[in-house]
C-alpha cells in the first residue's frame, strides 16, 4: 500500500479545527460524549470523512482515557460490561475494513436519527431497562458488535454504546466512566485498522496531535459546567445532548 497522501492545513481550515475540537470537548466534558460526532460532523464537510477520522484520533484518545481513570469505578463497570466492550472492540475493524462498500453520509446520518430518537424517549422516560437481567451479557455482545461495526465504518462509538450502557441502570458518574472506557478501547481498534490502511499521515497526526489543546480546553470547561448540575438533572441534559447532537449528525449528513 502507498502511504497516506500529504494534507495541507490553511489557516481558514487550522481555525476551523480548533474551534471544532474545542466545542467537541466542551460537550464531551459536559455529557461524556460528543467529541467525535462534532468534530467529524464539521470537518467530513469540509476535508473529507478519511483525514477527519485521522485528526480525532490523538484528542479522543487521551479524552477518553482522562474519562476512562476518573471516577473509581472502572472495577465495577468493567466487571458489569465486559462482554460488551470485548465486542465492540474487536468489530470495530470489521467496519473500518467495509467502508468502501457503504456511503459513509447515509451511515452517519443513520446514527443521527438513532441518537435523536433515544433522547427523544429518554426525556419522556421511556427506556428499556435490562439490569440484573440474565440476557444482559447476550444483549451487551450484540449491541457491542453492532456498535464496534459502526465505530470502525463512522467513527463515531455512541450507538447503540449509550443506550446500552444506560439500560444497566448505570448512575451519573459511572455511566460517564463506562462511556470513556468504551471509547478509549474503540478508538485504540480504530486507529489500528486507519494505520493498516495507510490512512494516518505523518502530517495529519501532527494536527491531530495539536488539536488535543482545544479538545482538553473545552473538555474542563464542560467538566466544571457539569459537576454544577444536580444528579437528578443530568439526566435531562443528557438527553436534550443527545436528541441535539442527534439532529446536527442528521442534517450534516444529508445536505453534504
Amino acid at each position: 500500500m502507498t502511504d497516506a497522501a500529504p494534507f495541507s492545513f490553511g489557516p481558514t481550515t487550522f481555525a476551523l479545527i480548533v474551534l471544532t475540537f474545542f466545542v467537541g470537548g466542551l460537550f464531551k466534558g459536559l455529557t461524556g460524549l460528543g467529541l467525535p460526532p462534532v468534530v467529524l460532523g464539521v470537518l467530513t464537510a469540509t476535508i473529507g470523512i478519511e483525514p477527519a477520522k485521522a485528526l480525532i484520533v490523538i484528542p479522543t484518545f487521551l479524552t477518553n482515557v482522562a474519562q476512562a481513570v476518573r471516577g473509581g469505578h472502572g472495577r465495577r463497570v468493567v466487571r458489569l460490561t465486559w462482554p460488551f466492550l470485548l465486542a465492540a472492540t474487536v468489530f470495530t475493524l470489521s467496519g473500518a475494513l467495509t467502508l468502501s462498500y457503504f456511503r459513509a453520509d447515509v451511515m452517519s446520518a443513520l446514527l443521527g436519527v438513532g441518537l435523536a430518537v433515544y433522547g427523544i424517549l429518554g426525556l419522556f422516560r421511556l427506556r428499556v431497562n435490562i439490569r440484573g437481567k440474565w440476557w444482559n451479557h447476550p444483549i451487551g455482545v450484540l449491541l457491542g458488535a453492532v456498535n464496534g461495526f459502526l465505530t470502525g465504518m463512522t467513527g463515531s462509538s455512541a450507538v447503540p454504546g449509550v443506550f446500552y450502557l444506560q439500560s444497566i441502570g448505570l448512575l451519573r458518574d459511572q455511566l460517564i466512566q463506562s462511556m470513556g472506557i468504551l471509547f478509549t478501547l474503540s478508538t485504540v481498534s480504530l486507529a489500528w485498522s486507519l494505520r493498516t490502511q495507510d490512512l494516518l499521515g505523518a502530517n495529519l497526526l501532527l494536527m491531530s496531535a495539536a488539536a488535543l489543546v482545544p479538545a482538553f480546553l473545552g473538555m474542563s470547561l464542560g467538566n466544571k459546567i457539569r459537576h454544577s448540575i444536580p444528579e437528578e438533572k443530568f439526566h435531562t441534559v443528557l438527553c436534550t445532548a443527545l436528541v441535539l447532537l442527534g439532529l446536527y449528525i442528521t442534517v450534516q449528513n444529508l445536505a453534504a
